[in-house]
């Protein structure tokens, strides 16, 4: 039995539905042919294995249309699995011209498995946290293993950017990292500590909150660099959070705005949404729409 597609009825009682289905399609008049898997034009899927042994599913959309002279934006998506059917659709329609902005790649990184969500997100997205110290799940389970951030990004700038790279023309200076809760955290976490890595970040709802509020630390460490001179920080960041969202996830997220506001980073452009009506996983669709405008209509 594939335990992962558990068919429930007896394949005699699915045999006769199918074919009391076909004959009540004749009778009506219409003709269908045999069901295919769908597929979104210029997706694709690969699986690659990080030098750390790490396996991922990457999923790469190429335009159809041919690359700018200075090569493909891209879109560097985190969570893939669960998102990478709603992004291509955007990029399909949001990159046509007249009105579009014109052709962009997506490279999504994702893991092995149908679900939206794996754990393995734990360890990519976090840096390292005593579990002790963290809050209850909702579902009583213990954490799962934390703290291969660095180790992540790593993965991605010295493997995984240039394997892209040796497949299609992209430009260098018009790339965008977007993530999504603790992928949102990870987003904002590589803004301060490997900036130059991206020129656009995108977090969605970051889980501020891990490890005690360890990024605030990191932000605080990072304002006293520059002893009361305004910083110098070479990148765009949209950061957005739904109102219908846990109240400490609001409260965080705009904690983290106002600072920003406060320093106004020389170089830094700057956007915080808060999006009234939306909840912690709802905020997703909208918010890809909007960082792909963000980022691309510059």
């Amino acid at each position: 039995m594939n335990k992962g597609n558990v068919n429930l009825q007896p394949e005699s009682l699915l045999d006769e539905e199918q074919a009391a289905a076909r004959t009540a399609d004749a009778r009506s008049g219409c003709a269908a042919t045999q069901r295919v898997p769908a597929r979104l034009p210029g997706l694709e899927q690969h699986t690659l294995t990080s030098s750390k042994g790490r396996t991922y599913r990457i999923y790469t959309f190429i335009p159809a249309e041919p690359p700018p002279d200075k090569g493909y934006p891209i879109l560097y998506l985190l969570d893939a699995n669960s998102v990478i059917g709603t992004a291509v659709e955007a990029v399909r329609m949001q990159s046509r011209k007249p009105h579009g902005f014109g052709p962009v790649a997506v490279v999504g990184i994702g893991y092995e498995t149908d679900s939206p969500m794996d754990p393995a997100r734990f360890y990519d997205f976090t840096r390292p946290a005593d579990p002790s110290k963290l809050p209850a799940r909702p579902d009583g389970s213990d954490w799962p293993p934390n703290g291969g951030a660095e180790a992540f990004i790593q993965f991605i700038e010295a493997e995984l950017k240039p394997h892209i790279e040796r497949e299609l023309p992209v430009d260098r200076g018009r790339q965008t990292l977007f993530g999504h809760s603790l992928g949102g955290l990870f987003v904002v976490d590589t803004l301060f500590t490997r900036t130059a890595a991206f020129q656009t970040y995108i977090a969605g709802s970051p889980s501020i909150w891990w490890n005690e509020h360890e990024l605030v630390q990191h932000v605080e460490d990072w304002e006293r660099g520059f002893q009361g001179e305004r910083p110098q920080l070479d990148a765009s960041l949209l950061l957005a959070v739904g109102g219908a969202e846990k109240p400490h996830m609001i409260v965080d997220a705009r904690m983290l705005a106002e600072r920003l506001y406060r320093l106004k980073p020389k170089g830094m452009r700057f956007r915080f949404d808060y999006l009234e009506e939306e909840a912690h996983v709802s905020i997703l669709p909208g918010l890809i729409s909007r960082g792909l405008n963000f980022s691309l209509r510059v």
